[in-house]
This record gives structure tokens, C-alpha cells and sequence, in this order.
């Protein structure tokens, strides 16, 4: 069975849901799950700006709703050991660290860079648009340093980035977090582990202990 998501660093909802994923697949045998890029805001500046918080209270009809909003997004993350600390977040453009997970993949190390990156911008409000923090963070989940540097100072995986981003358009996908489970309809993350767990169907009954 192939998971492929599609996500973005910057989203809360994709951590959550990367942990929801998570439990919904455990013991499972059956399961590639496959990243997919699909960036939130593709024109994002570089420089870091206001905070998430500052972010989604401008779309908040209240301070008192936003700061309901961002409760909200906290305590669902905190329920899955998360914490999520969007005033300190800075949202920036993501495109390399979107090529930085795929270097990741092409070294079978796609998950563990993913969770480094999410885990610095979530908690520790790293700059993820910075190519010194990007350096340091795929060296810490597994990957060699220069190999990190020889990515982000050209244009490797740049084209990846782009197909999953085309991909996403051609198969309906209108945000993230968003599975598709081979091939099929696309559905949300985001749902809690045990509806994903009905959405990933019947579990590998892996091999016979019959003698």
C-alpha cells in the first residue's frame, strides 16, 4: 500500500496529522508512505515576518476568536505531544526546505528530515528559508553536511518540488495535509488516527505462525 501526502512545512495541521499518520500505521507492514511537496505560499518572502499567531488572527473576525483559533491549534497538537508555538513561528518561504526532504528521500531519510524541520519551525521557530539553519538541521537528522550544502546551493530537487506541486492541481488536492491512498481519492490528514486508520483499510495480516 502507498500513503502519498502532501504538506508543507509551515502548516501546524501537517504535524499533527504526521503524528496521527503515524499511530494510525503502527504495526503495519504494508504501508510507503510517500512526501509530497505542496507549498502554502509559493511567493512567500525569504525574510521572516510576522508570527503564525499574527498570521491567522488577520483572517479572524475578533483578537477574541483568533486567540480561540490558536488555543485550538495548540491543544489538538499538545494531544499528540506537540508543541506548537505559533508566536514564535515565522512563516517564510519553504521551497528549499521542501528540496531538503526530498534530499532526504533520495538517502531513505525523507521522514527524519521531515520531523527535524517541522519540529524547528513549530517549537523552536527556526528561520527554514535560512540555508545556515537548513544546513545544520539536515546534518542533525542523518544527512552529510556537504551534501546538504552542494543541494541548496543549486537547484537539485527543484524540478521534484514542481512535478508534486503540478501533481496536486491535476489530482484535486487544494490543501494540505492531504493523502492519497494508492492512487485513490484524495482525503484528509488531518482526520484523527483511528478514521485514518478506517481510511487505510484492513491491517497486513503479516506471515503465518501456523506449523
Amino acid at each position: 500500500m502507498q500513503v502519498e501526502v502532501y504538506f508543507d512545512i509551515l502548516c501546524p495541521w501537517c504535524y499533527i496529522g504526521k503524528r496521527r499518520l503515524t499511530a494510525a500505521l503502527a504495526g503495519r507492514m504494508d504501508a510507503e508512505v510517500v512526501w509530497r511537496s505542496l507549498e502554502l505560499d509559493p511567493e512567500g518572502s525569504r525574510t521572516a515576518g510576522p508570527t503564525a499567531a499574527e498570521v491567522i488572527a488577520r483572517y479572524q473576525s475578533s483578537p477574541e476568536r483568533a486567540a480561540a483559533r490558536i488555543r485550538q491549534i495548540q491543544s489538538l497538537g499538545e494531544a499528540e505531544g506537540l508543541r506548537l508555538d505559533l508566536h514564535k513561528a515565522r512563516p517564510v518561504n519553504s521551497f528549499d526546505a521542501h528540496r531538503l526532504v526530498r534530499l532526504g528521500a533520495a538517502h531513505e531519510l525523507a521522514d527524519e528530515v521531515l520531523e527535524r524541520l517541522l519540529y524547528g519551525y513549530h517549537t523552536e521557530g527556526l528561520d527554514i528559508a535560512s540555508h545556515q539553519v537548513l544546513e545544520r538541521l539536515g546534518a542533525e537528522a542523518g544527512l552529510e553536511p556537504s551534501a546538504v550544502r552542494r543541494t541548496l546551493e543549486g537547484t537539485e530537487f527543484a524540478e521534484d518540488v514542481r512535478a508534486d506541486e503540478r501533481s496536486a492541481r491535476e489530482r484535486g488536492v487544494r490543501g494540505v495535509p492531504t493523502l492519497i491512498v494508492d492512487g485513490g481519492t484524495p482525503a484528509s490528514a488531518v482526520q484523527d488516527a483511528e478514521a485514518l486508520g478506517r481510511l487505510l483499510g484492513s491491517r497486513d495480516p503479516g506471515p503465518s505462525t501456523d506449523s
